[in-house]
């Protein structure tokens, strides 16, 4: 496993070591030990979930402002561009971005630490997302950063208006949202 550190601290891209010959392939797609001793970071995740959407949908970018989760995100059909936005008012990158294209392909992975907001857009036909929490999902404590807000500034690679849901139309300018300390 090879962990790249990006531009805003605690966020990670993981790329897995692939075993491959002319059968096809194995990965191990998540080692807690190995995961700890590369990054520091000991994690207990609680839920995984499995999402499934079809090209020009974006979802995001959510979070949770209390029960915040931790997540590692990955794609195992399709592809995506996923985005992480730093919403730490301590950090010397609070507003700032951070984007990767995500695929069946690369193998690619997240670790988007709790304090972010997450969302991506799918650039595939379809693309089934997977990722793990490092808390319960809570509606009552889910908030929506507004997908294009010009304060972030997100170059989404889209080629015309997104499909979103009601709620992410609702979404909030990054001056309006509940931040973390």
């Amino acid at each position: 496993m090879k962990v790249i550190p990006t531009p805003i601290e605690g966020l990670l891209v993981i790329e897995p070591t692939v075993f491959g010959d002319d059968r096809g392939y194995f990965y191990e797609s998540f080692n807690a030990a190995r995961f700890a001793d590369l990054t520091g970071v000991r994690l207990d995740f609680v839920q995984d979930n499995h999402s499934r959407s079809a090209r020009h949908v974006l979802r995001g970018l959510h979070y949770q402002i209390k029960q915040p989760q931790g997540k590692l995100v990955r794609v195992v059909n399709g592809s995506v561009f996923d985005v992480a936005v730093d919403l730490r008012k301590s950090s010397a990158t609070f507003g700032k971005w951070f984007g990767v294209e995500l695929s069946a392909e690369n193998k690619r992975q997240l670790w988007i630490p709790p304090g972010f907001a997450h969302g991506f857009a799918v650039t595939s036909e379809f693309a089934e997302f997977l990722y793990k929490a490092t808390d319960y999902y809570a509606p009552e404590h889910e908030r929506a950063l507004l997908w294009n807000d010009p304060a972030v500034g997100i170059e989404w690679p889209l080629d015309g208006t997104p499909l979103l849901s009601a709620k992410d139309q609702k979404a909030l300018p990054l001056a309006d949202v509940e931040t973390f300390a």
